[in-house]
């Protein structure tokens, strides 16, 4: 996305609208919104969180991530093709082995801030009003 056009987004992100432009051109809304869709798709399985979780501070190696969050090497592998070709991690080869890595911060700061709000709402229902909430809502 161009610079003003992104330096536009960030100025009305407190607008009611989900993506509030002054006279978007032809398309541009239903790009933003396919771009966010297929991000949040990328990001829709609990096993891509967890390796984003395993590598958010620091790289690894496949076995190394397997054993954090408690997978297969093949399964583990697959989703981590995914997050690569979405570029949200990045890849080196060290010998044999390959070394994952966070590449995308932006993502990974969506990741955590919608995680830690849940985990929030999770340990402590009353702590955030209905309205407010980002958990699905479980028959409480």
């Amino acid at each position: 996305m161009p610079q003003a056009n992104s330096s536009r987004l960030a100025s009305r992100a407190g607008s009611a609208a989900l993506l509030d432009l002054p006279q978007p051109a032809e398309g541009e809304t239903d790009r933003v919104f396919a771009a966010a869709a297929e991000l949040f798709g990328v990001l829709s399985t609990p096993l891509r969180l967890r390796i984003l979780n395993a590598i958010c501070d620091q790289e690894k190696g496949v076995n190394e991530i397997v054993a954090d969050v408690q997978s297969t090497q093949p399964n583990v592998s697959q989703h981590l093709k995914v997050l690569y070709l979405a570029g949200i991690v990045s890849r080196r080869r060290n010998g044999n082995s390959i070394q994952y890595r966070v590449q995308s911060q932006q993502a990974m700061q969506l990741c955590r801030m919608v995680c830690t709000q849940i985990a929030i709402e999770l340990a402590d229902p009353q702590a955030v009003g209905q309205g407010e909430r980002l958990a699905l809502r479980r028959n409480d």
